[in-house]
């Protein structure tokens, strides 16, 4: 499991928000695969990693789009959205703090496979692919720490893939909320019914009457735009058992 501390990162020359490291400007992260590394290994990465603001809604990649960076999230959410030639979208993954993006790198493939959006703005520390593979080689914490991440993604996708078939939309969407918590700085969800019904692979008004069920049962309030979870214990309680199976590989890194 990941050591849960903060480590600092200088912050941007360029620009406020982000940029090159700058002396004496100094900016944390939440990210649990750079805190669980050993000081001389971050030490080694800290020239190259590059704060960025992760705004709403931003493509972090396009399917096809070559990957040129490896984003570590602080309290962002990035969603990894599949779609078909016809246009309908699900999302399979997601990655926040716990994780990183572009993680097929490690396996040889430097282009994404699916859309990689931005769920919940915050910023994230990033990396060249060559700079990060340079240390990924050495097969040091970073090597080991990767891995373990790009195992416990799998098991997501592969159990979110699961639960998209066999659950109720109101189970689903239970799952996703405490998943996206899990990964975020409070409880307090922006949310647009758009966005839900693209990540569950439904219909605005599925995903509306899905939540005032789950909203009626007192376990969040909802209005357009706005979720708050209000009994955490509650909605753990409502979801389907894929949350547990999820949160519980993702705590075994």
């Amino acid at each position: 499991m990941y050591r849960q501390k903060e480590r600092s990162l200088n912050a941007s020359e360029n620009s406020p928000n982000e940029g090159s490291p700058k002396k004496n400007s100094r900016r944390s992260t939440k990210n649990h695969i750079l805190n669980a590394l050993p000081d001389e290994d971050y030490q080694r990465l800290l020239p190259d990693l590059e704060y960025v603001e992760l705004p709403y809604g931003r493509f972090v990649y396009h399917a096809e789009e070559k990957i040129k960076h490896v984003y570590f999230p602080d309290d962002s959410v990035v969603s990894v959205v599949a779609n078909t030639p016809q246009g309908q979208s699900v999302e399979v993954g997601v990655i926040g703090r716990d994780g990183a993006t572009g993680l097929s790198v490690l396996l040889g493939v430097d282009t994404s496979f699916n859309d990689a959006i931005v769920q919940l703005p915050d910023g994230a520390l990033r990396i060249s692919t060559e700079a990060l593979l340079k240390e990924f080689m050495r097969a040091g914490a970073l090597h080991s720490l990767l891995l373990r991440s790009l195992h416990s993604y799998i098991a997501q996708i592969s159990q979110i893939a699961l639960c998209n078939r066999l659950h109720s939309i109101e189970e689903r969407l239970a799952r996703w909320l405490l998943m996206c918590r899990d990964r975020s700085k409070g409880d307090h969800l922006k949310l647009t019914q758009e966005f839900l019904a693209l990540m569950l692979g439904a219909q605005r008004a599925s995903v509306t009457i899905a939540a005032i069920t789950i909203q009626a049962a007192g376990y969040i309030k909802y209005s357009r735009g706005n979720i708050k979870i209000i009994d955490r214990d509650g909605l753990e309680n409502f979801a389907c058992d894929c949350y547990q199976i999820v949160a519980g590989e993702t705590k075994r890194q």
